[in-house]
C-alpha cells in the first residue's frame, strides 16, 4: 500500500507538467505564428483624425476588445484609454486577445503583422490581458 501511495504522489506532478506543457504548445499555434517575425513597435497614441461615436450597442460591453474590433486611444500614451469604434483609417484593429498575462512582447511572436499592443494590467492577474493591434 505505501509503494503505491509513493508511485501515485509521484505521477500526479508529472502528469500535471506534461498537461500543462501540451497546452501551452496547443496556446502558441496558432495562425499568426506562420508570419515573418519581424514587427515595428509603435505606441498607442491619440488619433490625428476625430473618430465615431460608438453606438448604443456598443457602450454595454467598452472593456470587452475581442479580435476584429476597431479601437482609438481616447487617452494619452502612458495612460491610454481605449473605446470601440467602427473601422476606419486612422484606428487600430485588434489583431489577438492574449488573456491573463501583462507581457506585451508576446505580440511579436503570436501577431508578428501588430504594430503596437495594449497592455491591461488588473489587480487580480487572471484579469490582465494584452491586446496586439495594427494601425489601419
Amino acid at each position: 500500500m505505501i509503494i503505491g501511495l509513493v508511485v501515485v504522489l509521484l505521477l500526479c506532478p508529472c502528469l500535471g507538467l506534461a498537461g500543462w506543457a501540451i497546452w501551452r504548445a496547443a496556446d502558441t499555434g496558432d495562425d499568426a505564428a506562420s508570419a515573418p517575425p519581424t514587427r515595428t513597435t509603435a505606441p498607442i497614441v491619440p488619433p490625428a483624425l476625430p473618430s465615431a461615436a460608438p453606438s448604443p450597442s456598443e457602450d454595454d460591453d467598452q472593456d470587452e476588445f475581442a479580435k476584429g474590433d476597431c479601437v482609438v486611444n481616447d487617452g494619452t500614451e502612458d495612460d491610454a484609454e481605449l473605446r470601440k469604434v467602427s473601422c476606419a483609417p486612422g484606428t487600430y484593429q485588434v489583431l489577438l486577445r492574449i488573456p491573463a498575462t501583462t507581457d506585451g512582447d508576446r505580440c511579436e511572436t503570436l501577431a508578428p503583422q501588430a504594430t503596437a499592443n495594449y497592455v491591461h494590467d488588473n489587480s487580480i492577474d487572471l484579469f490582465d490581458y494584452v491586446l496586439c493591434l495594427k494601425k489601419r
